[in-house]
């Protein structure tokens, strides 16, 4: 693994993407806040004004936060997939670069979404003290966004190397994202899934993460054993497991790249 020596040059990389990213539009880095909140205005309409969904021991604004905590990591995921995927094939001049070796292009992906994450967390944070739904456990939430990091990253390692072969990965990939965030508990709690489609949410590892995030920060609970266990083994299998298939992987792209 790269990560810790060129951990500087990920930084500085990741920071000047997110810099030009919002480089010359009127609000600047503004839209990393206005993104997710006017997304969650919607959903907000949407599930307590048409649809009337009342979640028991939420109150309305409470329901805003409950939904929030869990936009906010899939808005994260969905911006890391989107740039990672095809970070390999993209970036053909550092193949076999020294001063940044090609491992760390998917993690500056990564360490580029975490902007959004961190300041979507916050603004819960914020909502949910205001409320007095903050509670002790949000001090674990940074555990969680490490876990999550490695985890996207792993699966990244793995994606932008298929990528490498095939081309219609990030096509697949956006349906994918459709799926997944009608899939996962963002606006329903598990307990509001009937029982038959209960085996959905377990085979969804997103679903996993997103709960966790409510858990922690607006519901004031801990994963149970069971659900930090996967959470955790996950992330960290996924992470070694993608780290590895790449390290030998990366060895064989540049006859396809």
């Amino acid at each position: 693994m790269l990560l810790w020596p060129y951990r500087r040059v990920l930084w500085r990389a990741a920071r000047n993407d997110v810099a030009a990213r919002y480089a010359g539009s009127l609000l600047g880095a503004g839209w990393a806040v206005l993104t997710p909140l006017l997304l969650l205005a919607v959903y907000g309409v949407v599930y307590l004004a048409i649809f009337q969904v009342r979640v028991p021991g939420l109150a309305p604004w409470d329901y805003i936060l409950y939904i929030f905590s869990g936009l906010v990591p899939y808005l994260a995921t969905g911006e890391a997939l989107a740039i990672g995927v095809g970070s390999v094939v993209t970036s053909r001049t550092v193949l076999s670069s020294t001063v940044f070796p090609i491992d760390l292009v998917p993690a500056k992906a990564v360490v580029g979404s975490l902007a959004t994450l961190s300041v979507g967390l916050t603004v819960t944070a914020v909502g949910a003290a205001v409320t007095g739904r903050l509670t002790w456990t949000a001090a674990l939430v940074p555990i969680l966004v490490l876990l999550h990091a490695m985890a996207l990253l792993g699966l990244l390692w793995l994606l932008s190397l298929l990528n490498v072969v095939l081309r219609d990965l990030p096509s697949l990939l956006n349906m994918g994202l459709m799926v997944m965030l009608i899939a996962s508990p963002i606006a329903y709690t598990p307990a509001m899934v009937p029982g038959r489609l209960r085996p959905f949410l377990l085979v969804n590892p997103f679903s996993y993460l997103v709960t966790a995030y409510q858990e922690l920060l607006v519901l004031g609970e801990l994963p149970t054993p069971r659900h930090s266990a996967v959470v955790v083994g996950g992330s960290l299998l996924l992470f070694y497991l993608g780290g590895w298939v790449f390290a030998r992987g990366k060895r064989i792209v540049i006859d396809y790249v």
